[in-house]
């Protein structure tokens, strides 16, 4: 169940109910209610009137930074369920059985008891955007669940988004790569208006550009995807960001290429990404500790997308930070790397133009 509050953070936390929650955490709570409580507004119409000034009674500042915090307070004491994921005001509840009905009646269940304490704490449930979805590689599960919520069926979704990434029945994440790629060919689109021969940025800002714009987008949630067989469908955005940046041609090996922009390749970042999140796992108490601390037998059953923090956590043995791993491996690649490129750019890390086509 992928579960979708109405206005959460603007209209529906409730100032005396957060204030009671702050009591229990911090022994002066009166300048964050001072805050978040001391907020007006007036509403101007297109024709110029405006109505009187008006204070808000619920709600925290939209955009601010202490919002999802507040907010994550306000909901930390959630009743507890089968299981619950919660990121701001995205809350996740998911339930595994063999039998489909046993998963009707356990989210069901679960969200009655969600919707009680929402009612209690005066936040609103939206019952048009919460909806359900299976996973599972048997195609029986393209059967839509029925959870019941206040005497309705909540809506099923077959390709469900959270935080930002689009989940498939099997968890391929084809719809997810696609759209991505058809978002990074369109960020590709603008940094080439930005280059040029003679009067275009230099190779300089065209990296910074390239790493903001199009491998920030290109590795977000990458621990998630990156094991995915369709990985491969973003690799040519980002090549010809690449190329972009280095000013070479379209024969140009791809291989080649990070070496040329001083950027590490795709594959090595989002290794170094998953290996991060893999050792931070490994710390009781976080989320995904369970599920690395498993027994090997029932990790063998699954697939290789399905499991890909122990592959590459395993097959680091020595005591390399992971923000430093992806680092070490490629400085290891370019002492082994026998290409005519170790004379032509000493120092890889510096972005600079090729002296020679290649």
């Amino acid at each position: 169940m992928f579960v979708d509050l109405t206005a959460a953070y603007a209209y529906t936390v409730w100032h005396s109910g957060l204030t009671c929650k702050l009591l229990r955490l911090l022994p002066d709570r009166h300048m964050i209610m001072e805050m978040v409580g001391n907020r007006s507004f007036t509403l101007t119409t297109g024709n110029g009137q405006r109505s009187r000034l008006r204070r808000l009674k619920n709600g925290v500042p939209q955009g601010s930074v202490p919002a999802p915090l507040l907010f994550n307070i306000y909901i930390s004491d959630l009743p507890t369920t089968i299981s619950k994921y919660a990121y701001a005001n995205d809350l996740a509840i998911m339930h595994a059985d063999g039998d489909r009905q046993a998963v009707e009646g356990a989210l069901s269940k679960d969200m009655a008891t969600l919707g009680e304490y929402l009612q209690t704490w005066k936040l609103k449930l939206s019952t048009t955007k919460t909806v359900s979805a299976a996973f599972h590689l048997n195609k029986e599960a393209e059967r839509e669940l029925k959870v019941n919520f206040n005497n309705e069926t909540l809506p099923c979704c077959s390709e469900p988004k959270y935080l930002g990434v689009t989940l498939d029945r099997s968890l391929t994440y084809r719809q997810h790569l696609e759209s991505l790629r058809k978002k990074l060919t369109s960020r590709v689109a603008h940094l080439r208006r930005l280059a040029g021969s003679g009067w275009g940025a230099g190779a300089t800002a065209l990296r910074t550009a390239t790493l903001s714009l199009v491998h920030s987008t290109a590795e977000y949630c990458a621990p998630v995807w990156c094991r995915s067989a369709h990985t491969r469908l973003i690799n040519p955005a980002i090549n010809d960001a690449l190329r972009i940046v280095t000013g070479c041609l379209r024969p140009t090996p791809v291989d080649k290429l990070p070496i040329l922009a001083g950027i590490q390749s795709a594959e090595l970042r989002r290794s170094g990404a998953t290996l991060s999140l893999g050792r931070r796992a490994m710390e009781l108490g976080h989320l995904l500790h369970s599920a690395l601390t498993r027994p090997s037998s029932a990790v063998a059953r699954r697939l290789k997308s399905r499991h890909p923090f122990q592959l590459i956590s395993e097959s680091d043995n020595n005591n390399i930070r992971a923000a430093q791993w992806a680092d070490h491996q490629w400085k290891a690649e370019w002492a082994d790397n026998p290409s005519r490129l170790r004379t032509l750019i000493p120092d890889r890390y510096t972005p600079t133009r090729p002296v020679a086509r290649i």
